[in-house]
């Protein structure tokens, strides 16, 4: 036993000392708070009160920057530059619909548009995630940079497991079980864009967050992000709610308001099958939930990517590249 304050505490006694006495964490605090983390520099007790405390208060922009900093620091990079058009985070898992934004990046990426999706699965009960789901339609996943680029130059679509670039930060998603609530690290994984893609999609649970995801984007010189309230939290449109899409373009903030596409509640499968997105991909099923999905997802996109000009131009080229899309790739 020590008098000596462990060189961790004092982040945690900066977000716990009171309603009158704590502060959020400045970007530099953020980095060096998380880079202790990921270095094994803290004790399990603080991590589980630091992250607990966090999420209290919520998250700043600059707390989520300077954390996004940092484990980018700890990403070993790959040997070569991998040449991405649009990064696209997956760390929720779909309860209620399907995963049809899977439908949407493969049929942009049949139009030559180079994905890249990472994301994390397994952390919350009763949940589908992309890797699972991935694996049941016959898609293997990356566990390297160079497994990434032959992907991208083959399929131009690639997936991989936060477990395999980061695994420090796996390990504190996993403590989901035994915190009971998801962490900041879900947050601030969304952001990670671990190859510079010039395009970033991210989704949020509540729309409050938007605004934090928008301005952490901006801190962090993101090019182009699109941030909006997705199915279960992922990125993948409801077609049948209003949408409010929040921009990054060139160092400028904006919104978008995208119309609801169906009217009324739509009704939800009682089970998630996989194999209903390979029948409606291949064409032997209809799903007017999930092509509205699909063609809504990919409407946003087309808009980030400059492909479109206006909403109805990026509606028209998705539903144009759903009639093109390769019914032989799933």
């Amino acid at each position: 036993m020590t008098d000596t304050e462990h060189p961790f505490a004092r982040f945690v006694r900066i977000l716990g000392k009171g309603k009158t006495g704590s502060r959020s964490l400045d970007r530099e605090e953020a980095f060096e708070s998380m880079r202790m983390i990921l270095n094994g520099e803290a004790e399990p007790v603080q991590i589980g009160a630091f992250l607990m405390l966090l999420r209290v208060k919520e998250e700043s922009h600059l707390e989520l920057s300077g954390f996004v900093s940092a484990v980018r620091a700890k990403i070993s990079p790959p040997a070569a530059p991998i040449p991405v058009d649009l990064d696209w985070s997956s760390y929720a898992g779909k309860k209620r619909q399907l995963p049809w934004y899977l439908l949407a990046c493969f049929m942009l990426a049949d139009q030559g548009i180079r994905i890249v999706m990472h994301g994390a699965g397994g952390h919350t009960a009763g949940r589908l995630y992309t890797e699972q789901v991935l694996a049941q339609l016959g898609i293997a996943t990356a566990t390297d940079w160079q497994q990434v680029s032959e992907q991208l130059d083959t399929t131009q679509f690639s997936f991989m497991p936060l477990q395999h670039f980061c695994p420090e930060l796996q390990q504190i998603i996993n403590l989901r079980s035994q915190l009971g609530l998801r962490s900041p690290v879900h947050t601030l994984s969304r952001l990670l864009n671990p190859l510079a893609a010039p395009c970033s999609m991210q989704s949020i649970f509540h729309p409050a967050y938007g605004h934090n995801h928008q301005q952490a984007a901006l801190d962090l010189g993101q090019a182009s992000a699109a941030v909006f309230k997705g199915e279960g939290g992922e990125i993948e449109r409801r077609p049948e709610a209003d949408c409010t899409v929040k921009r990054v373009e060139n160092g400028k903030t904006f919104e978008e308001h995208w119309p609801r596409l169906l009217q009324g509640r739509q009704p939800q499968p009682e089970k998630l099958d996989p194999d209903q997105l390979i029948k409606v991909w291949r064409g032997s099923s209809e799903d007017n939930y999930g092509h509205n999905a699909i063609i809504g997802t990919a409407a946003i996109a087309l808009c980030l990517l400059g492909k479109a000009k206006s909403q109805q131009e990026a509606l028209t080229l998705a539903t144009q590249y759903w009639q093109e899309r390769n019914r032989d790739r799933i």
